[in-house]
């Protein structure tokens, strides 16, 4: 998680954004709004806030599919002219629907049609999370705070989580005897770090897996999905090529039965082949060939 500048309207449209700013957030895999639901001398209202900042992503991608068509035109005559033709035809389409005020997200595209926008790094494209940050008069209806949230932005199917940032540093700032009675003070039942992080991995859908080494345990994040060969090749290339097996057991088992030992004598310790799909907390040792 990167943090970056306040937009300000009309700055990604007209480029005011400086470059290193703006290149951060095209960069990003995704992108987590942060929405006012406190009193600052100003109207509440955090829908207004979000539809503003999803018109500035469409204005700025507008703003790069119009200067694209306008190189593609000069073209003209090029040797690659069907791919040109190709290009200029999806983009024109999603020209059209960024017209209509409607994200690049909402539209329907193909695999091979998003493979190919993915360089553009379109901001309207990119999967959106949203956090609000309430008073602490109204931690107690946070969740009622971004349910009321997501039922006002149906379109976009959003996820969205309420807290109070300011509570949350205090929280993150105390000792850990001293945060459970802050959070019962406060009506917090869990603290938004882990719930934005898990919203995060979901969002992407990513999942880790463990590896424990005598010295060393450590969480490598993947793509929900992947296979016992490929997660082997995100430790190291040789893993992937010479993958034979994994033995494998879920961390709630290692928990719940106290170590290797209990798994293997409970018999959910067990090996596992190229194809087997990873799920998240698998505890992993691969085995590969010399």
């Amino acid at each position: 998680l990167a943090d970056t500048v306040a937009i300000r309207e009309g700055e990604l449209k007209n480029e005011t954004l400086d470059a290193k700013s703006l290149q951060q957030i095209r960069n990003s895999d995704a992108l987590l709004v942060v929405l006012r639901h406190f009193d600052n001398g100003q109207p509440v209202n955090p829908v207004k806030e979000y539809k503003d900042i999803e018109s500035e992503f469409i204005l700025a991608d507008m703003g790069q599919i119009e200067a694209r068509l306008e190189r593609i035109q000069k073209q003209n005559g090029n040797k690659a002219q069907s791919l040109l033709d190709q290009e200029q035809k999806l983009l024109q389409q999603c020209l059209t629907h960024l017209e209509n005020a409607e994200p690049l997200s909402t539209l329907s595209l193909t695999d091979e049609e998003k493979k190919r926008l993915r360089g553009f790094l379109f901001l309207s494209l990119k999967p959106i999370m949203i956090v609000i940050n309430c008073d602490e008069q109204n931690v107690p209806e946070a969740d009622t705070i971004a349910a009321n949230l997501k039922t006002a932005l149906p379109a976009e199917h959003l996820p969205v989580l309420a807290g109070c940032a300011r509570l949350e540093a205090e929280l993150a700032s105390m000792p850990p005897h001293e945060q459970a009675e802050f959070m019962s003070e406060y009506s917090i039942k869990e603290s938004i770090r882990g719930r934005v992080i898990q919203l995060a991995r979901d969002t992407l859908g990513l999942i880790s897996f463990l590896t424990v080494g005598d010295d060393e345990c450590r969480a490598w994040p993947i793509r929900r999905g992947m296979s016992a060969q490929d997660a082997a090749g995100t430790i190291h290339t040789d893993f992937y090529q010479k993958f034979i097996r994994a033995e494998t057991v879920s961390y709630d088992d290692f928990v719940r039965l106290g170590g290797f030992a209990g798994c293997k004598k409970a018999g959910v310790w067990r090996l596992e082949g190229k194809t087997y799909v990873v799920q998240d907390g698998d505890i992993l040792s691969i085995r590969a060939g010399a």
